[in-house]
């Protein structure tokens, strides 16, 4: 094997390594989407109510949305988080700051997870929001078929390693495009899902919402698996090319 087909694999392998890492980061953290609100220092009736609403398996879209509007919210693919007074729960929270807030987080079900969205959050009288709820669904699925995609280019990677061979690779250069046809469509499947969710539901004054680190992650590794595709495919190719004339040289 030429050293430069064979830099070329290693480069590649690098990248897609770090563009998996950053993958897996992405989807198992919960900062896709943050809130930035005033803190709620009291602990009135409302907020109790709101609290509680927010952590319940019969929470609507609309209800703990409001919740990460009021109380500094985040957003993951799996779970959603809120910021509230440390006198409201005294269970064994996470603490976010020293002196009077917890971090409370709930994980979204499978069942919301497919659950339909409605045109107007919360009345389910509207009747269904088409794009909202494919758009959610492929944000949270796509991640998935990304990893697996590239797990299974590895594994034909490897093999191609046992056999000295890297032709084989093409096929793993193919699936690793895929993969980043797969993170690019979820990421902008999350963007659209967003934008959508504040046409619906205003965000109040004093509430800002900006794309956290863990969407930042999923939008560094798109770009990484197309690289480490272009990279597999063309040291497969060259070399088999390569090969090839070298064969008919020699015959000749």
């Amino acid at each position: 094997m030429d050293n430069r087909f064979a830099t070329a694999f290693v480069i590649a392998c690098v990248l897609s390594l770090i563009s998996t890492i950053y993958m897996a980061a992405s989807i198992g953290t919960d900062f896709w989407y943050e809130y930035r609100s005033p803190v709620q220092e009291n602990s009135s009736d409302l907020n109790k109510n709101m609290w509680s609403n927010f952590i319940s398996d019969e929470a609507d879209e609309k209800t703990y949305n409001d919740a990460l509007f009021r109380y500094n919210g985040t957003l993951g693919l799996w779970r959603r988080c809120i910021t509230i007074p440390q006198n409201i729960y005294r269970n064994n929270q996470e603490r976010t700051e020293s002196f009077d807030v917890v971090t409370k987080c709930m994980s979204f079900t499978l069942n919301e997870q497919f659950m339909a969205k409605f045109v107007d959050p919360g009345n389910h009288d509207t009747g269904i929001d088409l794009l909202r709820t494919y758009l959610w669904r492929c944000q949270f699925l796509l991640p998935f078929v990304s990893l697996g995609l590239m797990c299974f280019g590895a594994l034909i990677g490897l093999c191609a390693c046992i056999c000295r061979s890297l032709y084989p690779t093409i096929a793993t250069g193919i699936l690793h495009l895929l993969a980043g046809l797969c993170t690019l469509g979820s990421v902008s499947c999350y963007v659209a899902g967003i934008e959508l969710l504040h046409q619906k539901l205003k965000l109040p004054e004093n509430v800002s919402g900006e794309f956290g680190w863990s969407f930042c992650l999923a939008c560094v590794s798109a770009p990484l698996q197309f690289m480490a595709s272009a990279l597999f495919i063309w040291a497969a190719h060259t070399n088999r090319k390569e090969y090839t004339l070298m064969k008919a040289y020699r015959v000749a």
